[in-house]
């Protein structure tokens, strides 16, 4: 089981293929506040939500400081496939390996219908302008997921 992140501490640092196979690294977002969430899957109903939601909140996110990139074990053609269907905004970065997943404590062993498995724990950490850990969030919930985020960083 991976350790969870807590307020304080350095978000690990990450460089990922984003759905065009560009690089998107942590480091180049320093000075602005990063909200990185963490899906189990593309182009499925409840990570669609979450995506549709960030993107539909961009604009009230970026003009209170904050940048979005969401994160899955997808590879970079799904993600593009993903972001078409449904037109994203929000940049979607592939971790196919999980071990940006792992590092930031958003994979291991989870409860899915009763059962324990080890996958994706649908996560959301907020990260400040030097790089530290504001707020981490585990176990949420896609749908009204942001709306609680806006409500919880009082934007």
């Amino acid at each position: 089981m991976s350790e969870r992140l807590a307020p304080g501490d350095t978000a690990p640092d990450f460089t990922l293929p984003d759905a065009d196979g560009k690089p998107v690294s942590l480091a180049d977002h320093r000075g602005r506040k990063v909200i990185v969430y963490f899906y189990p899957a593309a182009l499925t109903p409840g990570c669609t939500k979450q995506a549709c939601d960030f993107t539909d909140n961009l604009d009230v996110l970026a003009s209170a400081g904050y940048d979005v990139i969401g994160v899955s074990p997808d590879k970079p053609e799904k993600l593009a496939k993903f972001r078409e269907k449904e037109s994203l905004k929000v940049t979607l970065v592939a971790d196919p390996d999980k071990a940006v997943l792992t590092s930031y404590g958003a994979f291991g062993e989870k409860k899915l219908y009763g059962k324990t498995v080890t996958g994706v724990i649908r996560s959301t950490v907020i990260v400040d302008e030097s790089g530290k850990v504001a707020h981490a969030f585990y176990n949420v919930k896609a749908t009204g997921h942001v709306a609680k985020l806006l409500k919880d960083l009082s934007i």
